[in-house]
């Protein structure tokens, strides 16, 4: 038996609109899991427990079956192991964006135009971060370059208990109150504005802004921690596994609990990204490559959600039906091979507030071997709703999974 997870980031919506007041996933074509949805088993799923913010590490922790309220130590140094960073126990990370901020004198008067810069290229974000290494880089504080608009500062014997407010909840809003607040606040205020003086006029914005992109014109930090330890996934499930994701988040909580993280040509955090590809990939892996089980993860449906764009987030949920869905059915059933796959978003990104929310989210369990039907006809959040089934610690959805033989 093989086990897989289509994971689409923030895949679940509210009602919108413009699609005829239906959800993404409503109004999405999706065939392949339409076909399958008569024999899966659909529900809700808590991801977040109470009193934690909904966030990807978090919510992503949750499903891969590791229980936040005991692992969870912040975000930025997940990404800063999926990056190779070594951390000491006394180091805090913090996630770094290049930011697009709007053109106000004094900094604490501008907007938070975008929080990814435009979704940067990672070769000139890397210009960027090189640029500010030279000029913002002590004894104490180490920026290092990561891919896009993700980036992660280094703080020797740091301190955690700030309060620091992502980007992405903030889109189109004066930044004033959600500048940073703590002990290092000081210190981190300095580095952020001191960087928009950097950036300005740096070729790489000229550039950008010459061909009517965004510039990244300042670094926000957020998402501080402190090195976590995960048990090992193999020695809890007996299972050898493997992740596929683009974004650091996700690769660095594999990588730490001892999963075989894989890399697919192609792949991006957003819309663009290589689905077929990933879906190749994992095929690959679970048939010829010694895997029980792989952990594909889409950014694409959040990042649409943050820029509030309902039509790519169909189009991204489309192609995740498509292209991964519909690949991992044919290649197990070509194969020959018994399976179980779990779809699920890791937490909501509605369009209408363009960022994450604590709110349930619609799971569906299906296997080739045993008829899990619960009645409901399609994969989506009203019918998963109605069917009444409920999972309150996220931590365990992924036990339904691996409880198939």
């Amino acid at each position: 038996m093989k086990y897989v997870v289509v994971l689409g980031d923030g895949m679940a919506d509210w009602k919108i609109e413009r699609l005829k007041n239906f959800t993404c996933l409503q109004a999405a074509r999706t065939p392949n899991l339409d076909g399958i949805a008569r024999f899966s088993e659909i529900g809700l799923c808590k991801t977040v427990p109470d009193g934690m913010k909904p966030g990807s590490d978090v919510a992503n922790m949750s499903v891969l079956g590791f229980d936040p309220r005991l692992y969870y130590t912040g975000r930025s140094p997940l990404e800063a192991v999926s990056m190779g960073i070594e951390l000491q126990p006394t180091d805090v990370t913090l996630r770094c964006n290049l930011v697009t901020l709007s053109d106000e004198p004094e900094y604490e008067n501008k907007r938070m135009l975008d929080y990814s810069a435009g979704e940067i290229s990672t070769a000139e974000a890397a210009q960027l971060i090189e640029f500010l290494k030279q000029n913002l880089d002590s004894a104490d504080m180490k920026l290092f370059a990561g891919i896009s608009y993700r980036h992660c500062l280094l703080v020797s014997n740091g301190e955690t208990g700030h309060e620091l407010t992502p980007p992405h909840d903030i889109s189109g809003r004066p930044i004033a109150d959600y500048l940073p607040q703590g002990p290092y606040a000081h210190k981190y205020l300095a580095m952020m504005k001191r960087s928009a003086e950097l950036l300005k006029d740096h070729p790489v914005n000229a550039a950008r802004i010459a061909a009517g992109k965004r510039p990244a014109n300042s670094i926000w930090l957020w998402g501080e921690g402190t090195k976590p330890a995960l048990d090992s996934f193999e020695h809890i499930r007996s299972l050898k596994g493997g992740v596929i994701s683009a974004v650091d988040l996700v690769r660095g909580i594999g990588k730490l609990a001892g999963m075989r993280v894989i890399n697919v040509e192609g792949a991006t955090g957003n819309y663009d990204t290589n689905f077929k590809g990933k879906a190749e990939a994992a095929a690959e892996a679970l048939l010829h490559g010694g895997l029980d089980f792989v952990y594909i993860h889409m950014e694409a449906p959040d990042e649409c959600g943050h820029q509030g764009d309902p039509a790519h987030k169909v189009y991204s949920i489309e192609q995740i039906d498509d292209k991964v869905v519909g690949t991992l059915l044919t290649s197990f059933r070509k194969a020959g091979e018994d399976f179980a796959m779990l779809v699920a978003p890791d937490h909501p990104t509605p369009c209408a507030c363009r960022t994450h929310v604590s709110e349930p989210v619609p799971y569906l369990l299906y296997s080739n071997r045993v008829n899990l039907g619960n009645g409901a006809i399609r994969y989506t959040e009203v019918q998963a709703a109605k069917t009444g089934a409920f999972v309150e610690d996220g931590y365990k959805l992924i036990d339904k999974l691996f409880a198939i033989r």
